[in-house]
């Protein structure tokens, strides 16, 4: 009996010579898992191949290529434009109340006749109130409803320098024009005039234009 044989064994389990029965393991069981893996990798080839064309036809990120068709088409660059200002009034659909704050006479009345020579119509004319007379330090006090901060006041601010702009809670449109102590007379009407000009001028829309993309 070799001495591979176990002890109290023998018969067909006795092992003679120097060779052994060896254990082999099952090669359709490892033939499905290369399979299995082999299909996983070829998936993940496809997933990652699909969205290199996508990346290629669409010029990389979705949402870029969306900003994208709105720099190049000019009907989505209008839509993305901030709205249009209000249209400014002209002197004469503005009515003007002229007050004089200072100690100087008279004043009020010149100031509203040079106005009204401007083409703005004339409302009252007179001294301030005791809330402002003498008690205006600058130019003057341009005052009036908040509709008209960007309408009214901005054009009759156009005649002279250095007011002050305020707004109360009235709600008509006429403004007033609340003459203080340095004040001396209004803007030349050269002046004011291509004040005002450039004031109706439409503001040019921010653009960036070292971003810009070729379409």
């Amino acid at each position: 009996m070799s001495m591979l044989t176990p002890p109290g064994m023998g018969g067909k389990y006795r092992i003679t010579g120097a060779k052994y029965p060896r254990m082999r393991r099952n090669r359709g069981r490892r033939r499905i898992v290369l399979a299995v893996v082999a299909s996983v990798v070829a998936a993940g080839l496809v997933g990652w191949g699909t969205l290199q064309l996508i990346d290629v036809f669409t010029g990389g990120d979705t949402a870029t290529a969306a900003g994208s068709r709105a720099d190049c088409d000019p009907k989505e660059a209008r839509s993305a434009k901030a709205p249009a200002p209000k249209p400014l009034p002209k002197p004469g659909q503005i009515t003007v109340n002229v007050f004089n704050a200072t100690p100087r006479g008279g004043l009020a009345k010149d100031t509203a006749d040079e106005l009204k020579k401007r083409g703005f119509a004339i409302g009252k004319v007179g001294n301030a109130t005791k809330a402002y007379d003498k008690k205006v330090k600058g130019t003057g006090i341009l005052l009036g409803a908040k509709t008209a901060t960007d309408t009214a006041i901005p054009v009759l601010g156009t005649q002279l320098a250095g007011t002050e702009q305020r707004t109360d809670a009235r709600k008509g449109g006429e403004v007033d024009l609340i003459l203080g102590t340095q004040f001396k007379d209004l803007a030349k009407k050269e002046d004011a005039d291509k004040a005002l000009a450039v004031l109706a001028e439409p503001k040019p829309t921010p653009s960036t234009s070292s971003g810009k993309k070729d379409c």
